[in-house]
């Protein structure tokens, strides 16, 4: 299913008339890429919620456009009339300081609004931005840089939403007994492979290395300020762990051998009955490496065993690592090895992009593909400040109990990962597109 290009968008300081318009144009066609996953849903998959740390994809629908009203609409937009006054309440995620929260696990019991009228307060929310955005020129250099900076971020923010909205309707997919499919335009297993590239060690120097975001562009607080840290001489590897791989780590009884695991991680492991990663089965009369199936947004297909092993949780990631012999790249270290290759170009959108490639010869086809656990807990950059106001709520508030991961996955839409981008999950986060690359001491 195509879906509209996106770019990178600037971080606006005091827009000149020029970059209203392109600013505008960027807000159409993320708006327009949500509606597009959206559109393969029927209302009752749009209203369902499968698990607690799911949203429904209704749910996402309303609260981008709810963020948009709160932040922009109801500050910048004269004599602003809210679409709903209960929707302050039924879609605000977890800001504290607009006011009431609906409790998060219960956000499929929202039956109404109707999934019509959410469309529909999207629509009004898109006519208001534009016309507001269209009147900014005639508006102090203040209140230009106030708004074009809160754009860009809703925009990045909905662009968060449209990966998130698709790894929870997989998920409920998965719920079903049958495995439905949310999409039919998946490449066949026989073209998928143009190049494969073998694992190799890509060694790094001991140094002082600068890594964090230095301005000139869009990122997030938690980015920021580019610092300098050391880093010991390491190796990386050049992809990530696939399938056939990590296979062998369950063939080889790994969920059963608690030498690999963390305390806590083996626990888990043990309360939930682990045996294989998170959309594996195996067919009831295999054995061994035979019958391997996996699910995906196309149904449920043969394990490929050169794609990249996905929702894996930091928790597997690390007892794997553990079990080859190495063991999980710090942030910093993956920073400093993934700057010297180019940026690859995202396939977000393509036939088939709805679930990581092959790792091949392609340039950058190593990256982007699953985003990748390090073993770096979520804290702040030295200097880090929160924004005032509810918008500093977004990051900062979460840094604690959550591991880092990088590089972005084939559901992060174009534009939106960079080298410096860092999310963050707890440890036992299985229904995100999470892999892993190992790394190792020099």
């Amino acid at each position: 299913m195509p879906m509209p290009e996106t770019m990178a968008l600037p971080f606006f300081m005091t827009p000149a008339a020029g970059d209203w318009i392109v600013l505008a144009q960027q807000f159409e066609r993320v708006r327009a890429c949500t509606q597009k996953l959206a559109a393969p849903l029927s209302a009752e998959d749009a209203c369902v919620q499968s698990m607690p740390d799911a949203s429904p994809a209704k749910w996402h629908l309303a609260h981008t456009s709810w963020f948009f009203e709160t932040f922009v609409l109801a500050v910048h937009q004269p004599g602003h009339q809210a679409f709903d006054g209960s929707f302050r309440m039924l879609f605000n995620s977890y800001y504290q300081q607009v006011g009431e929260r609906h409790p998060r696990a219960q956000r499929g019991l929202l039956t109404r609004p109707a999934l019509a009228q959410v469309m529909a307060y999207r629509a009004v929310v898109d006519e208001q931005m534009l016309a507001l955005m269209a009147a900014m020129k005639e508006k102090s250099p203040t209140t230009q840089q106030a708004v074009a900076q809160l754009v860009a971020l809703g925009l990045q923010h909905e662009q968060q939403h449209q990966e998130l909205m698709l790894t929870d309707i997989k998920h409920l997919l998965s719920c079903h007994p049958l495995w439905p499919a949310y999409a039919s335009d998946g490449v066949a297993e026989e073209n998928c492979v143009q190049a494969y590239a073998d694992l190799t060690w890509l060694p790094f120097e001991a140094g002082i290395y600068s890594m964090g975001h230095g301005g000139g562009s869009f990122a997030f607080d938690n980015e920021m300020p580019r610092h300098s840290v050391y880093v010991q001489a390491a190796q990386i590897a050049s992809r990530p762990v696939n399938n056939g791989e990590f296979l062998r780590f369950v063939l080889d009884g790994g969920y059963s051998q608690p030498q690999w695991w963390l305390a806590e991680g083996w626990d888990w492991c043990q309360a939930q009955q682990l045996s294989h990663p998170w959309y594996w089965r195996q067919a009831e009369d295999a054995a061994g490496d035979a019958g391997w199936q996996e699910f995906s947004l196309y149904g449920v297909t043969a394990l490929h065993a050169l794609r990249p092993a996905c929702h894996i949780s930091y928790f597997e990631a690390d007892a794997y690592a553990r079990w080859a012999g190495a063991r999980l790249p710090t942030e910093m270290e993956w920073e400093v090895a993934m700057g010297r290759p180019a940026w690859p170009a995202s396939r977000f959108g393509e036939p088939g992009s709805l679930h990581p490639e092959v790792a091949g010869t392609r340039a950058g086809a190593a990256i982007g593909q699953v985003w990748e656990w390090s073993q770096s807990s979520y804290a702040a950059y030295p200097g880090f400040r929160v924004a005032e106001g509810a918008v500093g709520e977004y990051n900062g508030k979460f840094m604690v109990n959550q591991y880092v991961l990088r590089g972005g996955s084939c559901l992060t839409p174009a534009g939106h990962a960079r080298l410096t981008y860092r999310n963050f999950f707890p440890a036992t986060a299985r229904w995100q597109m999470t892999g892993l690359r190992l790394a190792r001491d020099a």
